[in-house]
């Protein structure tokens, strides 16, 4: 099974770095993904960016709850690449044998761009569809909740 791709952008009327700290931060997460999934993390965390983890290695296991309730998968978070405005997440998870999420947050205007890429190969090859399905949605999700949050800018 070859790795499935796709990207998300939104134009949002918010500085670059306000829209940073929150996409970096664990409340700001859970926040994108509500009501779909929740993280969990270790207790005193607050920013991802902020932790100083060394890169290549796994910062933390967080397990995803459906409807923040029901364990339907983990994430063994860990950052390749992870500087001001822009992360690159390869992290080893239960259901994918391939997860690479980039995270690029650029000043544009009054505002700035957030823009997701998505790398994905399920480990069993006949669930592609239906994980695909399930990462556009979580992540049209993530960016209609950033869109209410922070507004959108104006063409």
């Amino acid at each position: 099974m070859s790795p499935f791709g796709f990207e998300v952008s939104s134009r949002l009327a918010a500085p670059a770095d306000t829209v940073w700290r929150h996409a970096t931060s664990i409340r700001g997460v859970n926040a994108e993904l509500f009501p779909l999934v929740r993280m969990t993390h270790p207790r005193g965390l607050d920013s991802l960016a902020e932790r100083g983890a060394p890169l290549g290695t796994r910062v933390f296991r967080s397990w995803i709850l459906l409807f923040g309730l029901v364990p339907i998968d983990y994430d063994d978070l860990t950052f390749v690449e992870l500087g001001p405005g822009r992360f690159l997440e390869r992290s080893p998870m239960l259901t994918q044998r391939l997860w690479e999420h980039e995270r690029t947050v650029a000043p544009s205007g009054a505002g700035c761009v957030v823009t997701d890429r998505i790398r994905s190969a399920p480990r069993l090859g006949a669930l592609a569809p239906v994980f695909a399905a399930v990462f556009h949605l979580a992540f049209r999700l993530r960016h209609l909740n950033l869109r209410r949050r922070f507004g959108m800018l104006a063409p």
